[in-house]
């Protein structure tokens, strides 16, 4: 038999074991991206609910009442009004600029968590403040 009619009758593929340990880590990053995608969601809603909160009120404290109106309606947990960081509109000292900071901490099995950092404004192009500890 010459080498070459060899190779054709080889199957090549994925073995049993192969396809259970792709079957594993598909599985895996599937329950991540399901364990993830809240959080995100959440972040888009803070997101728009600082956007809102800004044009609603004009005191601090109106935008932190503003903001929780919407938090409450938009299913936001993670923060409330007094978390946000509103400072002066560093641009043109006239306005001012709604920002958040926070962590979201997931657990995944055992003591694995994965944490995420969000952060947020409504500026643009203006790094974000740290809130104080």
């Amino acid at each position: 038999m010459h080498k070459s009619a060899r190779y054709l009758t080889t199957q090549g593929g994925l073995s049993l074991v192969g396809l259970i340990f792709m079957l594993a880590i598909l599985g895996f990053l599937g329950v991540l991206g399901l364990r993830i995608a809240p959080t995100v969601i959440e972040y888009r809603a803070i997101s728009n609910a600082i956007v809102t909160a800004k044009s609603a009120g004009g005191t601090v404290r109106e935008i932190q009442n503003s903001f929780d109106k919407s938090a409450s309606v938009g299913y936001i947990d993670s923060i409330s009004g007094r978390d946000l960081i509103v400072s002066k509109d560093s641009a043109d000292g006239s306005g001012l600029e709604v920002s958040f900071a926070y962590e979201k901490k997931i657990a995944l099995f055992g003591p694995a968590s994965l944490v995420l950092d969000y952060t947020g404004s409504t500026a643009k192009g203006v790094p974000v403040a740290k809130a104080a500890e």
